[in-house]
């Protein structure tokens, strides 16, 4: 059995946390394994990791003796058969808390995305009550999304996303924009997001075609519509697995991040977690003005908030590109609202309370 390294048959005097995971590893990662675990490592609580997808066999040999008193951590959905197992065992567990990072209900619900997508959502969403029953604690990723629990559970908190990249330095930013050296503007949402990126279609068409000191990559390969990936200096990279993005991550950098997020009761759910994404690589982000970004985004200081019309979209390209100096100034103070949002320790703190 594995678990990061650590055995979950550990001494029961010390605190132990166990993911059970069924393969949400972006979550799992950002909301405990690579934010919250090590420093509570670090304070003697043992924590690890367990993937039940392939683990079924172990429900029949002795494993709930090596989980007396662990507290699970869930994140989104569960194999059905460590469902059952989890109803079963409950009073010989620990706390069992529920993660969730999106509406799954709304996104079964919402004709906008992909068929194949809302049809998954849709059985993890089916699945979702019995979740919520044998759970002590819902943790909710945005306080939006905590709300749709509340009436559905006695105990919900929300959990905002750490930052747990390292931030680069803003050398990029050092020329500004030309044929020769020119911006890049990158979009790294999910197919999940094709919707709200193609509002702002127009916007890239014009731009693209009317400037050449711009490139454009959008992280959706085959699924990018072909009026976006026919553009000049246009790089449509096919979407990565969690491992390979954090990488790439680490050894690209953006000028402008793009975030539209259009009023969906799917979207109305969603974290702030591209804010961080995008500092992560070194930019400044434009975000549609609506929640969650109106909660931590100062227009003009840390990022540029945006209308829906796609001309507004196309007017705050043109603004930084027209001033590099303000757009990297703004691309620093989106750093130090990173750092100071997505502390690692607030994290930790949370879990161990």
């Amino acid at each position: 059995m594995h678990s990061n390294g650590e055995s979950v048959a550990l001494n029961a005097s010390v605190p132990r946390w166990l993911v059970l995971s069924d393969g949400a590893r972006p979550t799992e990662d950002i909301y405990f394994l690579e934010s919250a675990a090590p420093l509570l490592r670090a304070r003697g609580v043992h924590c690890g990791r367990l993937e039940a997808r392939g683990w079924r066999g172990l429900l029949g040999r002795g494993i709930a003796g090596r989980l007396v008193g662990v507290n699970i951590l869930v994140c989104r959905t569960l194999p059905e058969a460590w469902l059952s197992w989890l109803e079963r065992r409950r009073d010989q567990l620990g706390r069992i808390v529920y993660l969730i990072d999106d509406d799954l209900v709304a996104a079964a619900e919402d004709a906008t995305l992909p068929e194949a997508y809302r049809q998954r959502m849709a059985r993890a969403a089916s699945a979702q009550p019995r979740m919520l029953a044998v759970a002590d604690e819902v943790v909710a990723s945005s306080p939006a999304l905590a709300a749709r629990f509340e009436a559905r559970h006695p105990r919900v908190r929300v959990l905002t996303p750490p930052l747990i990249a390292e931030l680069p330095p803003l050398g990029h930013f050092a020329a500004p924009p030309s044929a020769e050296s020119p911006w890049r503007i990158g979009f790294h949402g999910t197919r999940a997001h094709l919707a709200d990126l193609m509002q702002i279609a127009p916007a890239l068409v014009a731009l693209q075609r009317e400037r050449d000191d711009t490139t454009l990559e959008l992280m959706l390969g085959r699924h990018t519509p072909a009026v976006l990936a026919e553009l000049p200096r246009t790089a449509t990279p096919e979407p990565l697995a969690w491992p390979a993005f954090r990488d790439y991550q680490t050894s690209r950098w953006l000028h402008i991040g793009l975030v539209p997020l259009w009023e969906t009761p799917f979207n109305r759910g969603k974290s702030y977690i591209k804010f961080l994404d995008i500092a992560a690589m070194g930019g400044v982000g434009l975000f549609s003005r609506r929640a969650p970004y109106t909660e931590l985004v100062e227009h003009g200081v840390n990022g540029l908030l945006v209308g829906d019309e796609p001309s507004h979209w196309r007017h705050s390209l043109d603004w930084l590109l027209a001033h590099p100096g303000e757009a990297r100034q703004m691309a620093e103070a989106a750093a130090q609202t990173a750092r100071c949002l997505g502390d690692p320790e607030t994290v930790a703190n949370f879990w161990a309370r």
